[in-house]
């Protein structure tokens, strides 16, 4: 019979890798209280019309990406999160949270996507994505650029680029889109096959291109801010001082777009300049028109995402990542009179916060203490017949390997305080 797999795209996240990732949400999660935002859990299934209407319909996403299907118990079409946004704003909207309030919310989880899995892009990846609802000033679009500048300095990160942009509304960038078109239709014989699908339909994707053949094209063509009202200017430049005077260095990239029309104002990215073609680490921006979008009443919103595979591939090439850590004491009893004294000291060092593992295997003594040693424990305890009858047990320090004979009633304490001077 052949043995069932995973299906492509969709890792499993295995135990020498899973302790990264446990590390990293409690990084995340720390760091996310400490500027007061509160956790949102949202359905990683929802009604297709959401992201149909959210993400719309002639996007690569929808056209090419979204895992779509039928329950064939009711009919109703679903589909899987292809990201974050829509479903918290679905979920603000149907609640009803932004009556006469303020909403910082927080997420993580799983994302879907059907496209070609490579490095730091799976079909099923995971996504933190913060989103702030009900304030319209540069001031919390600075707090959000600020947050994420303070978690790659609490990671230690480096040689990442903070490129931002402002696209203004959406009657002004109609107006730039009616320019862009224009131009590149004198050029159309040096557009690619994914330029030309998106002349008509997201011109603003164009300008997305990774195409090196394209650049030259790209950097001649109109430039958005050329078409930003006063208003749309004075919030840009309200946000660059802000952002100079706490001394955040960014680029001004003016290619840098979003290609769905609720977006508006404020676009930022951060890239890596170790990941290659997969560089972007977290984006965000104003998306102000979707609350409406999704059929709220009239309001404002602002949030990024971070990928969580692109940042541990980040934290990995710039060797930030942390070293598993052990148990901090294994224990080694021999004879079945001996389980019990065994159990009852594993418990009473899980209450006094060590990490303790037992053994269950009937490896000889010689080759427990070789896989104690070369797994990291800091002490062996060791109980036979003997420590059993006469009320001790052998600790073995692993580090300088020397052993003592300890009372039962000694064990907690003289752990204790030879862990802390190890320490």
């Amino acid at each position: 019979m052949n043995k069932i797999k995973s299906v492509k795209g969709m890792n499993d996240i295995l135990p020498n890798e899973s302790y990264i990732w446990l590390w990293l949400e409690n990084k995340l999660t720390n760091w996310l209280s400490s500027y007061g935002y509160k956790n949102i859990r949202t359905p990683i299934i929802e009604d297709s019309s959401l992201f149909l209407r959210s993400i719309g319909e002639v996007t690569d996403i929808v056209e090419k990406e979204l895992y779509i299907f039928t329950d064939r118990l009711n009919g109703d079409t679903l589909a899987l999160r292809p990201e974050g946004t829509a479903g918290c704003t679905r979920s603000i909207i149907e609640h009803n949270l932004l009556y006469n309030s303020i909403q910082k919310l927080w997420y993580i989880g799983q994302m879907f996507r059907h496209e070609r899995p490579q490095k730091g892009r799976y079909r099923q990846f995971h996504q933190l994505g913060v989103e702030v609802f009900g304030l319209m000033t540069h001031n919390i679009d600075v707090e959000l650029i600020l947050m994420v500048e303070d978690l790659f300095k609490q990671l230690c990160l480096q040689e990442i680029e903070l490129q931002i942009n402002c696209l203004g509304d959406i009657n002004e960038r109609n107006i730039y889109k009616q320019n862009l078109v224009e131009y590149f239709e004198r050029y159309k014989s040096c557009l690619d096959e994914d330029s030309l699908k998106r002349l008509y339909k997201n011109p603003l994707r164009i300008l997305d291109s990774k195409n090196e053949k394209m650049m030259d094209l790209i950097s001649n063509a109109p430039k958005l801010i050329n078409f930003l009202s006063d208003n749309s200017l004075s919030f840009y430049q309200r946000l660059k001082d802000t952002l100079s005077s706490l001394n955040i260095k960014f680029i001004e990239n003016l290619y840098l777009v979003r290609g769905l029309d609720y977006y508006n104002l404020t676009v930022f990215e951060w890239v890596s300049t170790k990941l290659g073609a997969q560089s972007t680490i977290a984006a965000g921006g104003r998306y102000d028109l979707l609350i409406e979008h999704l059929g709220g009443k009239k309001n404002y919103a602002v949030g990024f995402a971070i990928g969580i595979e692109r940042l541990i591939l980040e934290l990995s090439a710039q060797e930030k990542l942390p070293e598993e850590k052990n148990s901090d004491i294994f224990i080694i009893n021999f004879g079945e009179k001996t389980d019990i004294q065994a159990f009852n000291f594993a418990i009473k060092l899980r209450q006094v916060g060590f990490k303790v593992e037992q053994n269950f295997s009937d490896l000889s003594l010689k080759s427990l203490l070789k896989k104690a040693d070369s797994l990291g424990y800091k002490f062996v305890i060791i109980i036979g017949e003997t420590e059993l009858s006469t009320e001790t047990v052998v600790l073995k320090n692993m580090k300088t390997t020397h052993q003592h004979i300890i009372k039962n009633s000694e064990l907690i304490n003289f752990i204790t305080n030879n862990y802390n001077e190890e320490k």
